[in-house]
C-alpha cells in the first residue's frame, strides 16, 4: 500500500478504509488505556501517508484540501484521536505549502524530513492565555543571544508529542511588542515533554504539556512574526471538522447496522421496522448529508479560488467547523437513542463517539466567535 502510486481519490479512499479497519479494532484499547495509537502512526506514515500534502517538488503529492479531508474523514471512522492527531500534521504542511511564508531552504529542510517520517505541529496553546485564537500573548519568551534565540516556557495540548519531531512555538520576543514562531526541533537540548493528558475525549491524542527550558535555536529558526488571534483565512484548519463528521459517520454505521440486527422478542421483524427508529435513522441521514454538502462545497471553493479570495472566506470555514461539528455531536446522540442503554457500555464504541464528538466544541474556532464574525459581517452589509 503506497498513497503516493495511488491513480485517484477513490483508490486512495480504498487504502484508507482498509487501515481505518485496523484502527477500529485498536481503538477501545487505546481509549481505555489513554495511550498514543503508536502503531496506527508507523503504518500511516510506511503507507505515504504523512508526506501527501507535500509539495510535488519536494517529492509529495501537493494533494488537494478536498482530497485531504475525504481521507480524514474516512481514517476519522477508524479512530477519531489519529485523525485528529495526525491531522495537524497533514494541515499544516499543507498551509506551509500554500501561503510559502518561511524561507525556502527551511521549508524545503523539513518537507524533507517529513517524507522520511518525521512529523511536526503547533505548540500555541499555554494555561494562562487560553484557545491562541482569542488573542493572548504567549508567555513563553524569546530572547536574543547573538546568532541564537533562547525560548523557555510550558505549552498545553501539544497534540501528537509522543512522536513530534518538530514544534513550531510562538514565542513573545523580550524588548519588543512582537510574537514570533519558532521552529524547534525535538532534539535540541532542554526540549521535554511532560504527559499531563488525561482527557475523557481523544484520549489518544497525546496531547501532553511542551515544556522548554532555554532550548537555543539558530537566528533562521524565527520562521515567521505574527499576531496573536489573527490567523486570516486557513482552509487546512477544516480538518477539524472532517474528523468529527467521520466519528459521527462511524456512529451511524453502528446504529443502523444494530437496528437491522436486533430483534427482541417483543416485535416481529428487527426494530428497523419501527417508525420511531426509522425516524431518528433518517434524521442522521439528512444531518450527515448537510454537513458534507456544506464541509466539501466550502472545500472545493478553497481549492478553486487564488490566495486573494481565499482571504474572504475566513466567515465560511468558521461556519462549516461549527455547523458539522455541533451535527456530528446531534448524530452521535441520535445513534445512541437507537441502540439505547447498551451504548453506555464501556465496550460500545458508541459511547467513545459521545465523548470524542464532543471534543470538537473546545477546538478553534469556537461557536462563539464565529457567531460574533457571522453578526459583524452581516451587519457591515
Amino acid at each position: 500500500m503506497d498513497f503516493h502510486k495511488a491513480r485517484s481519490i477513490e483508490e486512495r479512499l480504498q487504502f484508507m478504509d482498509h487501515l481505518a479497519v485496523k484502527f477500529r479494532e485498536r481503538a477501545n484499547n487505546i481509549d481505555e488505556e489513554g495511550r498514543f495509537p503508536f502503531a496506527n502512526m508507523k503504518e500511516l506514515k510506511e503507507a505515504g501517508y504523512t508526506s501527501l500534502t507535500v509539495p510535488t517538488e519536494y517529492g509529495g503529492s501537493a494533494i488537494s484540501l478536498y482530497e485531504l479531508l475525504r481521507l480524514q474523514e474516512k481514517l476519522a471512522e477508524g479512530d477519531g484521536s489519529t485523525a485528529l492527531s495526525i491531522g495537524w500534521h497533514m494541515g499544516i504542511i499543507k498551509n506551509l505549502s500554500e501561503k510559502r511564508i518561511w524561507k525556502e531552504d527551511i521549508f524545503r529542510k523539513v518537507c524533507d524530513e517529513v517524507r522520511k517520517g518525521a512529523l511536526i505541529n503547533s505548540a500555541a496553546s499555554e494555561a494562562q492565555t487560553g484557545s491562541p485564537t482569542r488573542g493572548g500573548k504567549p508567555q513563553t519568551t524569546a530572547r536574543k543571544e547573538g546568532d541564537f534565540w533562547v525560548i523557555s516556557g510550558r505549552k498545553i495540548f501539544t497534540t501528537l508529542s509522543p512522536m513530534l519531531d518538530f514544534f513550531i512555538v510562538s514565542a513573545s520576543i523580550e524588548g519588543q511588542n512582537e510574537v514570533g514562531n519558532f521552529l524547534i526541533p525535538r532534539s535540541t537540548e532542554g526540549v521535554n515533554i511532560e504527559e499531563t493528558w488525561d482527557s475523557v475525549a481523544m484520549s489518544g491524542t497525546g496531547s501532553h504539556d511542551l515544556v522548554l527550558d532555554n532550548v537555543k535555536v539558530r537566528a533562521e529558526n524565527m520562521v515567521e512574526k505574527i499576531v496573536p488571534g489573527k490567523k486570516g483565512a486557513n482552509g487546512w484548519l477544516l480538518h477539524i471538522p472532517a474528523c468529527y463528521l467521520g466519528i459521527a459517520g462511524a456512529a451511524q454505521n453502528y446504529a443502523v447496522q444494530f437496528a437491522k440486527e436486533y430483534s427482541p422478542n417483543s416485535i416481529q421483524g428487527t426494530i428497523s421496522d419501527i417508525p420511531a427508529v426509522r425516524q431518528k435513522i433518517g434524521e442522521m441521514e439528512l444531518e450527515l448529508m448537510n454537513a458534507r454538502h456544506f464541509l466539501y462545497s466550502v472545500a472545493k471553493q478553497w481549492d478553486a479560488t487564488n490566495d486573494e479570495e481565499r482571504k474572504q472566506m475566513s466567515a465560511e470555514l468558521s461556519a462549516v467547523k461549527l455547523a458539522v461539528t455541533n451535527a456530528a455531536i446531534i448524530v452521535v446522540d441520535l445513534a445512541m437513542r437507537v441502540v439505547g442503554a447498551r451504548s453506555l457500555s464501556r465496550q460500545n464504541p458508541l459511547q467513545r463517539y459521545y465523548r470524542d464528538v464532543r471534543a470538537g466544541l473546545h477546538n478553534p474556532p469556537m461557536d462563539d466567535m464565529t457567531i460574533e464574525l457571522l453578526a459583524k459581517n452581516v451587519i457591515g452589509r
